[in-house]
């Protein structure tokens, strides 16, 4: 007899991310149609109806949007964002937890003959949390809050004793950000009377349309706050996911910004000199745009025409490029990228961020270079901010005999 052949290509039968995701989806969902059956006596079905329906509104959205590969067919309007992708968001945040507390619910009230009338219990009690979570997170992320940060770096330029730099981050903004945050932000950095104004990536909210939306804030806020030492950008990843070389462009047509991107520029103050350095983000390695250019950090360009000996701030969208830009002595780096995880717990020195990224929330020190990780001034995917509020950032440097830096 012929001797069988055992076949040793790989298994065709793993389920792919996406079969997961979409079984995911069906369980939970089945589940908490099933427990909302009866909640009504007078129409038994009214309550898995109106779960199913809402399963149907948020999960479309999403298997559409991965069908065609993470993006959407047309420009997401602002409609469209309040409307239909946020509601799908806070709906995954929600499922979890509910469809988990109910599917608990069913195998610890097996025990008293009540499994139904405790899992409608627990996914209700659950559903309430998340919903007091969610809503606590909401009017966080419409506060604006001022932070003081000190930095005393030794052998600053006495002229640049005092200066006052304005920092922002990971502004997120789009056609859904409201306009009375923008105003908010404006009027906080104005009452600071900046000497200069930062902004360290993300920019805009992944797409390349949204940058005008950003350009026009941007204006209104030069003209509120005049700094007079200049306004300065960075790119951060979701400016590199929108299309950097198209979001740059349109940016590079507001002439009262100016947009580093490993390259440096140097301020003055009568003969003392100050260099800003503008670094590249990671997520852009491996892209370039029609031209051959990229995004990513290049550190030696970067610092190709900074005297070694100059004072010298660097803005780095993500902070784990610190070491390297450490290795430069350079006296102070601005990041952001961390959002502190939209909920952070200040007083532990914690956030989501934490566990991921060695240097993750707020001030940090290696010898003589001193690093700054802002928390954000918008947010991203839903408005969710708790323990980690819209910061706007006044940076105060001051000449001192040793590197230090305080937030208050």
């Amino acid at each position: 007899m012929p001797s069988a052949v055992v076949s040793s290509s790989p298994r065709q039968d793993v389920v792919s991310p996406v079969a997961m995701f979409v079984l995911y989806q069906v369980a939970a969902w089945s589940l908490l149609a099933a427990l909302a059956w009866g909640v009504s006596d007078t129409y038994p079905a009214a309550g898995s109806a109106i779960v199913l329906v809402v399963a149907a509104f948020v999960t479309a959205p999403l298997l559409a949007f991965i069908a065609r590969r993470g993006a959407w067919s047309a420009y997401p309007t602002a409609a469209f964002r309040l409307a239909v992708v946020r509601p799908a968001l806070y709906a995954q945040l929600i499922l979890p937890v509910v469809a988990g507390a109910g599917a608990i619910g069913l195998a610890v009230g097996a025990f008293f003959d009540s499994a139904r009338i405790a899992a409608q219990t627990t996914s209700g009690v659950a559903l309430l949390g998340m919903a007091t979570l969610l809503f606590v997170g909401w009017i966080g992320s419409r506060r604006v809050v001022v932070r003081s940060i000190d930095v005393q770096v030794p052998d600053l330029p006495p002229a640049f004793d005092g200066l006052r730099i304005v920092q922002l981050s990971d502004m997120h903004l789009g056609p859904q950000t409201s306009r009375k945050f923008l105003t908010r932000v404006t009027s906080a950095v104005a009452s600071l009377a900046p000497d200069m104004v930062v902004v360290t990536g993300d920019l805009v909210d992944d797409r390349a349309e949204d940058t005008r939306y950003f350009a026009r804030w941007l204006e209104a806020m030069h003209d509120a706050s005049a700094p007079e030492l200049g306004v300065y950008l960075i790119p951060g990843n979701h400016d590199v996911y929108a299309g950097w070389d198209h979001v740059a462009c349109a940016l590079n047509e507001f002439a009262r910004a100016r947009v580093l991107v490993n390259e440096s520029v140097v301020v003055s103050r009568g003969n003392a000199k100050l260099a800003v350095v503008g670094v590249g983000d990671p997520a852009a390695r491996g892209r370039t745009d029609a031209q051959g250019r990229s995004a990513a950090p290049d550190l030696t360009r970067a610092f190709a025409h900074v005297p070694p000996s100059m004072s010298t701030i660097v803005l780095a969208h993500n902070p784990a490029l610190w070491p390297s830009i450490v290795a430069r002595r350079v006296a102070l780096t601005l990041s952001g990228h961390t959002h502190w995880g939209q909920f952070a717990l200040p007083s532990r020195g914690w956030s989501l961020a934490t566990p991921f990224l060695e240097h993750s929330m707020g001030a940090y020190r290696d010898g003589a270079s001193m690093l700054y990780v802002h928390p954000g001034t918008g947010f991203w995917g839903i408005p969710f901010r708790i323990g980690a509020l819209p910061e706007v950032a006044r940076i105060t440097l001051r000449r001192g005999d040793q590197a230090e830096i305080t937030r208050r």
